[in-house]
């Protein structure tokens, strides 16, 4: 299949430095936040007892949805009004952003504050009421870091965030690993510390590569604020409705069954979102391209650049699944050790699950950046509300399973409902990336590995 007339989403366009660059440098990211995430969680789930673990992983859990609402009311926003308007209107927009950056960390905080107590309380743990209060000091911080990094992503770098992520996640992952072979005795209060020293770090590094396009107005543009919160309003829905349903599992686990419970369930979960990698990559990418695509190639190059980029995907990503669904005991004992037996049979449904989430990912992605984050908002906080009364019903019934069973009904129903808005929208043909996925191998060694054996075969001779 070929690209529509036009269209400049494939390798070999003028836009090709852009790709290889951003798609390398995005692709490292996710790279390192694998490495590094990974590696915590290697030595975690052998250093801290299952109850802990447990606690860790709900706390974890709970604190990225407040983060990841904030990031979505603003970052996309910000990245698309950057992008489209000229250098003399960007310091209205940024001080717009930290305007309203700032009002929802203030909520933030202020709702971490208020739900500690019900939490500590229904997960049994007093000692959560503590880490809550003191995680504030790291939303003050992730904050201005993240608006710094969505400053450069705007102007098409991403130098810096790979820098600032490194140290960030590095850093955390640099103290676990010297607690583990040093003997140091880990607390879950100390691990908040570490990360307020890390975040405060990357901060300061990521502020020097965005200092020459930092620049403010000295009033607020209330218009600019409206404007940035009109546009972020259905992705900040929707990263809320998005973390739930990654979340809400470990958590009603926690409430309804035992931390433990919960801390398996998790264990489960981050061993099968090692296969996400690209997928988070390539909708980095995608991104900020996708809009501008939409404004010169119109329909036929957003059909395109989402068919062809959930099939590359695809071909990624069912070899591995495919892998981990034949050798999930293996897997299990390899990474997380012998404590957690009972997430081996978790692992072979959600891998049925993981094959649905390229086009579920790029979907969002599409949506925001044509301009209908409405639609992605509705769908995903009715995908929310679905999965929440599934998971209710059916750990009543199977426990942890029940939680892996609501959630593959809940995407199964949701695929279906998205391909049609796609088909509806922009005239997409689901099939059309299994195509794509097809071609991708032989592409691959044609563009890629055929060329350098050429090139070692002459330098033989």
């Amino acid at each position: 299949m070929k690209p529509p007339a036009g269209t400049d989403v494939n390798m070999n366009t003028p836009n090709r430095r852009y790709w290889l660059q951003s798609g390398f440098l995005s692709l490292m990211i996710n790279f390192q936040n694998l490495i590094f995430g990974f590696g915590s969680f290697y030595f975690l789930v052998r250093e801290l007892d299952k109850h802990q673990y447990g606690i860790w992983s709900l706390f974890i859990a709970t604190t990225t949805i407040f983060d990841s609402a904030r990031s979505g009311m603003v970052q996309n926003a910000l990245i698309k009004y950057l992008s489209d308007h000229s250098k003399k209107e960007h310091p209205a927009i940024i001080t717009a952003s930290f305007y309203l950056s700032g009002g929802l960390m203030l909520v933030c905080m202020i709702l971490n504050i208020c739900i500690a107590g019900y939490l500590a309380h229904i997960w049994h743990d007093q000692g959560l009421v503590h880490m809550f209060y003191l995680f504030n000091i790291v939303y003050l911080l992730q904050g201005l870091l993240y608006q710094f990094q969505w400053i450069e992503q705007a102007n098409l770098s991403f130098k810096g965030v790979l820098i600032s992520s490194m140290i960030r996640q590095g850093g955390f992952f640099t103290y676990v690993i010297l607690a583990y072979f040093l003997r140091w005795p880990l607390t879950l209060i100390s691990f908040i510390w570490v990360q307020a020293g890390c975040a405060f770090v990357a901060m300061l590094i990521q502020y020097l590569f965005v200092s020459n396009d930092l620049t403010f107005e000295k009033k607020v543009d209330l218009a600019w604020v409206k404007k940035l919160f009109n546009y972020g309003k259905y992705v900040f829905g929707t990263n809320i409705s998005g973390i739930l349903t990654g979340s809400i599992n470990q958590m009603m686990l926690g409430a309804i069954v035992s931390a433990d419970t919960a801390g398996a369930f998790n264990v489960a979960v981050r061993i099968t979102t090692l296969t996400e990698v690209p997928t988070n990559a390539l909708g980095t990418v995608v991104f900020p391209q996708s809009a501008k695509r939409f404004a010169t190639g119109g329909q036929q190059a957003i059909k395109y650049l989402y068919e062809k980029s959930v099939g590359t995907l695809l071909a990624i990503l069912i070899p591995s699944l495919a892998l981990l669904f034949i050798f999930p005991d293996f897997t299990v004992r390899f990474i997380a050790g012998n404590r957690y037996p009972e997430t081996i049979p978790v692992i072979r449904v959600t891998v049925l699950y993981c094959l649905l989430t390229p086009f579920s990912r790029l979907f969002g992605t599409i949506m925001d950046s044509i301009g209908k984050p409405r639609i992605n908002f509705i769908i995903i906080l009715l995908f929310t509300a679905l999965e929440l009364f599934l998971t209710w019903i059916l750990i009543e019934d199977f426990g942890m399973m029940g939680a892996v069973y609501a959630s593959l009904i809940a995407c199964l129903i949701f695929f279906i409902i998205i391909q049609a808005i796609l088909n509806k929208q922009l005239k997409i043909n689901f099939l059309n990336t299994f195509v794509y996925a097809i071609q991708f191998y032989p592409e691959f060694y044609r563009v890629y590995v055929r060329p350098r054996i050429s090139k070692k075969m002459q330098r033989s001779l």
